[in-house]
């Protein structure tokens, strides 16, 4: 089994994958040509917290932490659906989390002001 692989040098790839794989979501044993490679699925607490301890530890890296591309992994094609829904929750509670800290900084300076 060949998978694409964009490395930001030379551009995409093609990688060999010989032997068995596991899901990245559910750790369920896969055929090579089975498998529906997408980008890992990162929680919001994994984000906010790798946020924080590269914003304290290395500012310099935040861009590359943020905007720099993720390997895909492999995951059962059966548990697509579920991995679009996580994602989906996943973004959810990103988007509440930063209309609380929005509301948190706005309403104080709106009070203030009126």
């Amino acid at each position: 089994m060949s998978v694409p692989v964009t490395t930001s040098s030379s551009g995409p790839s093609t990688t060999v994958i010989k032997g068995e794989l596991h899901c990245a979501l559910t750790g369920k044993s896969i055929g090579p040509e089975h498998a529906y490679w997408a980008p890992p699925l990162i929680t919001t607490r994994q984000l906010i917290t790798t946020f924080v301890q590269t914003l304290f530890t290395n500012p310099g890296a935040l861009g590359e932490v943020l905007l720099g591309e993720l390997p895909n992994v492999p995951y059962d094609p059966a548990v697509r659906q579920e991995l679009g829904n996580r994602r989906t929750a996943e973004q959810l509670k990103l988007l509440v989390f930063l209309l609380m800290i929005a509301a948190v900084l706005i309403v104080p300076m709106m009070l203030i002001v009126w």
